[in-house]
C-alpha cells in the first residue's frame, strides 16, 4: 500500500481526507493511510475504532507527492 494507491483513488474520486471521514464508516473502508508525523490522539482514535492503517511519509512530503494544496494526516480509500 502506498502513495500510488492514494493517487489512483483520487483519480477515481474514492479517497476521503481526515480522521473524521475514516471514523464515519469504518466498515466500508478498503484501506487507511496515515502520515508518519500524525498526532498521537489521531492514532489513538483510529486504534480505538479498530481501524487498521499503514504509516507513510510525513504530511508535507505526502502533500507534495499528491499535488495537494493542503496537508492531511489521514487518507481513507472507499
Amino acid at each position: 500500500m502506498s502513495v500510488k494507491e492514494i493517487r489512483e483513488g483520487m483519480e477515481k474520486k474514492n479517497v476521503c481526507f481526515g480522521v473524521r471521514q475514516a471514523l464515519k464508516n469504518p466498515k466500508g473502508l478498503k484501506g487507511v493511510f496515515i502520515a508518519k508525523d500524525t498526532r498521537d490522539e489521531t492514532v489513538e482514535k483510529l486504534e480505538s475504532a479498530g481501524i487498521e492503517f499503514v504509516v507513510l511519509k510525513p504530511k508535507a512530503e505526502l502533500a507534495k507527492e499528491l499535488n495537494l494544496d493542503f496537508e492531511s494526516e489521514v487518507f481513507s480509500l472507499r
